[in-house]
């Protein structure tokens, strides 16, 4: 029997004008990803995402266009992927209706980009959830529906997006929990050697510094830019430090191999800063300047984007209409004359066990909790000096229950309304499991 293949999704959120550090740690590797062969890429613009963070709708509109000919004038190809707008698919704020019935508030509560804010708020003096919307609180809900929707096994994300894949997972579990196994658990694709490119400053390359390059700036306006990134005060015949160079950085994010180590070695000679500025400018212009011409073509005809993305939609569809049609009648959206044996939901036959999950906190010790077959936290350790005596004493709660509990006490703290009965449940199911 064949392998189904392996299912990539990637959002992008429309709030902003692509720059050269999407291009290198984005586009440019997602584009060479979708040419592989054995897997099957999602990739959308993220326009009710940009709700949460944007008011303005010409901006929403302006970055969703430019944003969509930026990845097709790098190489992206409808006909091999599937490339759509995320509001051109009812289905995915259907199922985040669905997902919200089983997602706990507590779970929300623990967001990172609700933390964050409440923390302002309390940090500033000011009542913690000021100016916090309930699109920021229910965020994760719309992303877990965004990858559920079409069964991704692969979400390409940074660091700082873990969680919400965790938080995905969790919805998966709890939905199929509930109603039988409908949800695939996607897993979390962390690409380590993807490049941050600094900024005109130096500093991270972010809309947010205000030290971007656009991807698609005229020659003019590059080279312009790219004599405005900070240097040090060497001069001409100095030897001058590849480390912490901005401009060598960015540099070596487009060149060879062959050519970096000339670049290196012109630093150590002592190249003029100028002259280096300007092999940067030549070296990006090298791989934009094709690029850019199609752009613009796009970006003059508005309609054939739209139709790129409304096609995209119908292909994304041909995957929602149906899930979605098997999820409402899974949860008893049903039609009424139909017999209710008829729709009933089969329950998958594997029971689903709670979960232990083990954690390195910013402490530096290692924890773990035991989370219900709903996602429910059900107990926390605290912390251990080796992530082995925290992977001993879950071994130790698998396989003696009640009588570990009694000895790990000391390594332990309940969870408010967590009955001590329903923790020696959990644990029992694991021994009963593993009989």
């Amino acid at each position: 029997m064949m392998n189904k293949p392996q299912r990539f999704l990637t959002g992008i959120t429309t709030t902003g004008t692509p720059h050269l550090g999407n291009y290198v740690g984005s586009i440019r590797p997602s584009v060479a990803a979708s040419k592989g062969v054995g897997a099957e890429s999602f990739y959308f613009l993220a326009d009710y995402h940009a709700l949460i963070k944007c008011g303005e709708p010409e901006r929403i509109q302006r970055s969703t266009l430019e944003i969509a000919a930026s990845w097709l004038a790098a190489g992206l190809d409808p006909e091999r992927v599937t490339f759509y707008r995320q509001s051109d698919i009812p289905e995915i704020p259907e199922l985040t209706w669905l997902l919200t019935c089983v997602t706990g508030k507590g779970v929300l509560n623990r967001a990172h980009a609700y933390k964050a804010s409440v923390d302002k708020n309390e940090a500033a003096g000011n009542d913690p959830d000021a100016d916090v919307t309930a699109g920021l609180f229910m965020y994760p809900v719309l992303m877990g529906a965004d990858i559920l929707m079409f069964k991704a096994h692969k979400v390409p994300v940074g660091r700082d997006q873990i969680q919400h894949i965790e938080m995905t997972r969790d919805m998966a579990k709890g939905f199929n929990h509930l109603y039988g196994d409908h949800l695939v658990l996607p897993e979390a694709l962390i690409e380590e050697s993807v490049a941050l490119l600094p900024g005109l400053d130096g500093r991270k390359m972010s809309k947010s510094y205000d030290n971007t390059i656009p991807l698609f700036s005229s020659r003019t306006e590059l080279k312009k830019l790219i004599a405005g990134i900070v240097t040090d005060s060497r001069e001409p015949g100095q030897a001058k430090q590849v480390e912490g160079s901005a401009l060598f950085q960015i540099y070596q994010a487009f060149a060879s191999e062959p050519e970096t180590t000339a670049l290196r070695q012109a630093y150590v000679d002592g190249i003029a800063w100028g002259d280096a500025k300007n092999l940067l400018f030549e070296r990006i212009d090298q791989d934009i300047a094709p690029m850019r011409e199609h752009y613009q073509a796009l970006i003059n005809d508005p309609a054939k984007i739209e139709t790129l993305l409304l096609a995209g939609a119908d292909k994304a569809r041909a995957f929602a209409t149906p899930l979605m049609r098997e999820l409402r009648v899974a949860v008893g959206l049903r039609k009424l004359a139909a017999p209710a044996s008829a729709q009933t939901k089969q329950k998958t036959v594997k029971t689903v066990l709670p979960t232990f999950k083990q954690y390195r906190d910013a402490d530096g010790q290692f924890y773990f909790k035991l989370l219900a077959s709903d996602g429910r936290l059900l107990l926390q350790s605290l912390g251990f000096v080796a992530p082995r005596e925290a992977a001993l004493a879950i071994a130790s709660l698998q396989q003696r229950g009640d009588e570990a509990l009694t000895a790990l006490a000391g390594q332990l703290q309940a969870v408010d309304g967590v009955s001590s009965e329903e923790v020696a449940a959990a644990l029992q199911q694991w021994a009963e499991a593993s009989a």
